[in-house]
């Protein structure tokens, strides 16, 4: 656990006022960093702390993923991710962020077993799947049936260490079985069972791809390269999307909808769809002869250009996940003989980047979304599955942060504070007269037409009468805070 770096060590806070507040300084079991601890802060001094993102404040104590961004490092429980990648299943490493050890053959028969006894789907929860639209986003869909799954395993008691363990197994089971039923159901396909003679990495290929016209074999490369993006995504410490499982847990929320929540978090493109940026922009470029003039580009910061797939909040130096991933990705397209033109891009990216004192000297090195939705491209993932991929392997570590607040009672309820930068107190006067406000907005309108458009900005404006006061704009803040160099 995290102790004092040393029994003396301190570091004073001199107020404005004079007054001094020594702040204990904490030093983790691995790494270099040093945290203080302001837990009592606000009691002592009447202060509190400014962090908009959370990137220097440290919310809880975790035994599961270390990072070492300037290094490069990333550990699951000790062993680097990419060790893991080499030689374990991804079940073995589920086992291991679970458990905190890697199982021996037989803890690795019984906890496969268990997880297959649990990858069937409540038929109530499969008959979700035929409410939504043919055009609904696979993560939308993952979001409402994951959350339906509360309605189904509602009875759990939190303190029981046994009714955890079998939510964390329920989760981890089910959720490659709902993310291929929301793939097919974007295809319009029937969906596929779980087969108990195939592998879970085999499984999830089999009922992605198989059809009731023909039998579905999924290629070794590819069950490798789906087990591998799976340990990769299954934990990365304390993300958006991790973070707000803890929160939605810090309220003693049902497990599944914590899990719910951690995937509508995964589901923004600065999260789980950076992927699927990269795939866009490596498209944009178009060609390897283009990739000179597009980093001119960038450095130029012209008015629509971004980098996609560069750089990472953590890592300050090659992202270790990023490394196996271009390995993977080579051997996955030699081994199917795919022609992807976009990896050929790709490469000549990096090579200019990484050669350029613009992106090195600001630490922008590949992270592994850089490559990872090439490698789903050849497997036959669309993109629009990418952040679903994502989700469905992250919830291994989800649901372990989960049952480890629980179990080590960090239970204090997330409360974060604000500054408020809104208008001061004003007194209210009744208005003049009792005709209706220009601010209503009417609900609804004669000429609502319910269907697969409902949300479109033509619809909008269609819905939108002449009584509609279209003006209305939100208080700009009457605080202005100057700006930090985080660099």
């Amino acid at each position: 656990m995290a102790a004092a770096a040393e029994e003396d060590q301190f570091a004073t806070l001199t107020l404005p006022d004079g007054r001094e507040h020594k702040i204990n300084i904490l030093k983790p079991h691995l790494g270099e960093e040093l945290f203080l601890d302001i837990r009592d802060l606000y009691a002592k001094t009447g202060c509190f702390t400014f962090d908009p993102g959370f990137t220097c404040t440290g919310s809880c104590i975790s035994a599961i993923t270390f990072i070492d961004g300037p290094k490069g490092v990333c550990l699951y429980r000790g062993y680097p991710v990419q060790d893991l990648c080499e030689g374990a299943e991804a079940l073995e490493v589920a086992h291991l962020l679970l458990v905190g050890e890697l199982p021996d053959a037989a803890a690795k028969a019984k906890f496969e077993a268990e997880i297959k006894k649990h990858m069937l789907i409540h038929e109530k929860v499969k008959a979700m799947f035929a409410n939504f639209t043919i055009n609904a986003h696979p993560m939308a869909m993952m979001v409402a049936v994951i959350g339906g799954l509360s309605s189904i395993f509602s009875e759990l008691d939190p303190s029981d260490s046994q009714h955890r363990w079998l939510a964390c197994l329920r989760m981890i089971a089910k959720l490659p079985v709902l993310a291929a039923m929301a793939y097919k159901t974007s295809l319009g396909q029937p969906t596929n069972y779980p087969k108990a003679g195939l592998s879970f990495a085999e499984n999830f290929l089999y009922m992605m791809f198989a059809t009731p016209m023909e039998e579905y074999t999924p290629h070794p490369v590819a069950v490798k390269a789906i087990n591998a993006f799976m340990i990769l995504h299954m934990d990365h410490e304390q993300n958006a999307s991790t973070s707000t499982v803890r929160i939605a847990g810090s309220s003693q929320a049902n497990p599944y909808a914590c899990i719910a929540a951690g995937t509508a978090s995964l589901w923004g493109p600065a999260h789980g769809g950076a992927n699927e940026a990269v795939i866009k922009m490596l498209e944009e470029i178009g060609s390897k002869d283009k990739v000179a003039q597009f980093v001119i580009d960038v450095k130029a910061k012209k008015e629509g250009v971004r980098l996609m797939g560069f750089g990472h909040r953590v890592y300050k130096n090659y992202d270790p996940r990023a490394r196996y991933m271009k390995k993977m990705v080579t051997q996955v397209l030699g081994e199917l003989g795919v022609q992807d033109p976009l990896l050929d891009v790709a490469v000549e990216l990096e090579r200019i980047a990484l050669a350029d004192e613009y992106f090195v000297s600001r630490k922008l090195y590949p992270n592994v979304d850089y490559y990872s939705g090439i490698m789903l491209r050849a497997l036959g993932i669309p993109t629009s599955m990418f952040t679903v991929m994502f989700a469905m392997s992250r919830t291994v570590g989800w649901v372990t942060h989960w049952n480890e607040q629980l179990q080590e009672g960090q239970m204090r309820i997330g409360r974060p504070r604000q500054l408020y930068a809104g208008v001061k107190t004003r007194e209210y006067k009744p208005a003049a007269s009792s005709a209706p406000s220009k601010s209503f907005v009417r609900m609804g309108s004669d000429n609502f037409v319910p269907g697969a458009g409902d949300f479109t900005k033509e619809q909008a404006e269609k819905e939108q009468g002449g009584d509609v006061y279209r003006g209305i704009k939100t208080a700009s803040f009457n605080l202005m805070i100057p700006g930090v160099n985080t660099r």
